[in-house]
């Protein structure tokens, strides 16, 4: 991995180079994107048939689209039991974690006759998009499902595309189950993602959709975003690791290929006070290569998006952290939780050696579903609170209402809006 010493130019330039992922910068299929989108709210099942015909290569129509119970008890068996296994324990500890991120509805009263207060209310059906095609990803079905089952959603409906052979991988589709997902439908691309959005005769409208994918799954949320809800548009993976000198390079250099490796786009990077163990890291990647299946999307990723940037100070390497903003940071310094304190932007922190990247992506019970692409500045992991909306609820006694009727009025005459003072008034005619 190239090495980099850090300044106030190296980081612009390389905040820049970053920017290059985003979604926002897939313009060229947008107008593709649109296309599809429209023709799927227009003529509804058709248009998801033909374009997965097309797409997937795959006939699928009203009779087969649904999977059915017995494609369930298929799955069930051809899955590998040892999978299942590390399925339920790994969704023991994911609604464990979401659990405690449950809220409720609350309401404050007061003797001079008002109440103010929330109510929760969980969303009535939520569309869950899960990937298919290269990769089969049974953790990111979890990862959805569970905290929306949390919340209390009452439909949870998943689409994911078909193999060739129409049906869904079972390891895809014994997650779902297990994680209590109420329909599975054979759809994938962009095509479902308006399915959810807009609703067809096979598939329902959904309020909400969450989940991961390509090009044109990122641009259909983005499309029809104000006509649903979405989690996130997503970009490639993304680890950033702050070490100093205590840090193991054999560790470290293992953590960032582990995001290197899931496409070209995705970023890993090293922040460090430690020369040597720049050096060291760079050297044990290069080892890795020599061993790792997917060694030559890993080296494409590192050539395009990785460094190991070589800090003065720990001062320093915190504000560039901070400055990136990554899905995923690692600290692996002698005083890991003091600088821990300091992190002001990340999807998720793991602090020590022990505690790597894909520990929070299988197992350790948090959401996988992080912001990318810096916007972890301002959006946080997926979470129960993706999956509720809230009401304000507000009561006045007419003994309550009158000490502040014409504070009011006053309020609504001085944005001439006289109809709202009005409203007010004629109560104490």
């Amino acid at each position: 991995m190239r090495i980099v010493r850090l300044t106030d130019e190296t980081r612009k330039d390389i905040l820049t180079q970053l920017l290059k992922r985003s979604p926002d910068s897939y313009g060229g299929y947008e107008e593709r994107v649109k296309e599809i989108v429209q023709t799927v709210k227009e003529k509804g099942d058709t248009a998801v048939f033909e374009y997965t015909r097309q797409f997937d290569k795959v006939e699928i129509n009203a009779s087969n689209v649904r999977v059915t119970k017995e494609e369930i008890a298929e799955a069930y068996e051809k899955v590998d039991q040892d999978l299942l296994t590390v399925i339920r324990k790994s969704l023991v500890n994911i609604r464990s974690y979401h659990e405690k991120q449950r809220r409720y509805s609350w309401f404050d009263s007061t003797e001079n006759g008002t109440m103010l207060g929330q109510k929760i209310t969980p969303l009535g059906i939520v569309g869950v998009y899960v990937p298919g095609g290269k990769a089969v990803y049974p953790s990111s079905v979890l990862m959805n499902i569970v905290p929306a089952k949390v919340a209390g959603v009452g439909r949870i409906v998943m689409t994911t595309p078909p193999g060739r052979d129409g049906k869904v991988p079972p390891s895809t589709l014994v997650a779902a189950c297990e994680a209590g997902v109420d329909e599975v439908y054979k759809v994938g691309g962009a095509q479902a993602i308006a399915a959810l959005a807009f609703g067809t005769e096979s598939i329902p409208k959904a309020d909400k959709i969450t989940g991961p994918g390509n090009i044109f799954v990122a641009l259909a949320k983005k499309t029809v975003y104000g006509h649903v809800s979405i989690d996130s548009i997503a970009g490639p993976s993304e680890i950033l690791v702050l070490a100093d000198e205590t840090a193991n390079a054999h560790y470290v250099a293992a953590d960032l290929l582990s995001q290197a490796e899931h496409d070209e786009m995705a970023s890993a990077i090293l922040i460090t006070t430690s020369e040597e163990l720049a050096k060291q890291v760079s050297d044990e990647t290069e080892e890795y290569l020599k061993v790792l299946s997917r060694a030559d999307i890993i080296r494409k990723s590192l050539d395009q998006y990785g460094y190991i940037l070589l800090a003065e100070t720990m001062e320093q390497a915190i504000d560039t952290a901070n400055a990136i903003a990554s899905e995923h940071l690692e600290i692996v310094t002698k005083n890991a939780f003091e600088v821990m304190m300091k992190i002001k932007n990340a999807g998720a922190i793991f602090i020590g050696e022990h505690s790597s990247e894909p520990l929070g992506d299988y197992f350790a019970g948090p959401n996988h579903v992080l912001p990318t692409n810096g916007t972890a500045k301002f959006f946080s992991p997926l979470s129960v609170d993706d999956f509720i909306k809230k009401s304000s609820i507000v009561y006045y006694s007419r003994e309550a209402l009158e000490p502040v009727k014409d504070d009011i009025i006053a309020f609504a005459n001085a944005e001439t809006l006289t109809a709202h003072a009005n409203s007010i008034r004629v109560r104490f005619e």
